[in-house]
């Protein structure tokens, strides 16, 4: 049994179902670690200090967000080249050597969170409707999809890439409501980003779990109060 009874639970995808972002720091540094003895002069800690301040850089203005994640080995190479412009380097070859093993690395690494599939295929065995939306293009979340063998456990599958907009759009969510049968009131979110999953929910009705991954609580300047926190999304499920 759930600890909410709700009708319909609609799902984030990274960083709720599967790793992605916990795989980030790991694969740039394997990528360090491969490239930077063929760099003369350059440590491989320096290279990985550059990279992931670029990376975070770019990742926290959401129009940079919104454009990046629809074309991520266009952005990844942005993100190399400004790196290593800071790092005085400008080598186009190094710049896309880097950014296809960093891609291929990555991918290779996500795995499912603790717990998650399970929890999935638990509420998909129970009756329940199950929804998810996932920001990015389509090819990248299809593949994520198809390799875990997500999409028979979903009655509605919404990729941003797909849809044409993406969360915190009321219209993403509205869809997929829509498309469950469920209302606002009977139906909830879980997802680890506080303004795209939570916030976006809540705007139209629908109860926000905040997936917090990492383990340190909520932001003291955040705007988005979800209903609940969970760490793993198998903390739905009371254990039996």
């Amino acid at each position: 049994m759930t600890h909410i009874q709700p009708k319909a639970f609609l799902f984030d995808m990274d960083d709720t179902i599967l790793n992605y972002d916990s795989v980030a720091d790991p694969s740039w540094r394997q990528v360090c670690e491969a490239v930077t003895p063929g760099i003369t002069g350059l440590e491989t800690e320096e290279l990985f200090t550059a990279l992931k301040t670029k990376s975070q850089w770019f990742w926290s203005d959401p129009d940079r967000h919104l454009r990046g994640r629809l074309n991520m080995l266009v952005t990844r190479m942005e993100i190399v080249s400004l790196a290593l412009k800071d790092l005085e380097i400008n080598d186009p070859e190094l710049i896309r050597e880097i950014s296809v093993s960093y891609e291929r690395i990555r991918t290779a690494s996500i795995t499912p969170r603790p717990g998650a599939i399970e929890t999935i295929r638990r509420l998909c065995d129970d009756g329940f409707k199950l929804g998810m939306i996932t920001n990015g293009s389509s090819e990248p979340q299809r593949e994520k999809i198809d390799r875990f063998g997500l999409e028979p456990l979903f009655d509605s599958i919404l990729i941003e890439g797909e849809f044409g907009v993406g969360k915190p759009n009321r219209s993403v969510f509205q869809h997929s409501l829509d498309v469950l049968g469920a209302s606002p009131q009977e139906t909830c979110m879980t997802g680890d980003n506080l303004y795209f999953d939570v916030g976006g929910a809540q705007d139209l009705g629908i109860l926000g779990i905040w997936v917090d991954w990492r383990g340190t609580g909520l932001p003291a300047d955040a705007t988005v109060k979800p209903d609940r926190t969970v760490q793993y999304i198998s903390e739905l499920i009371d254990s039996e």
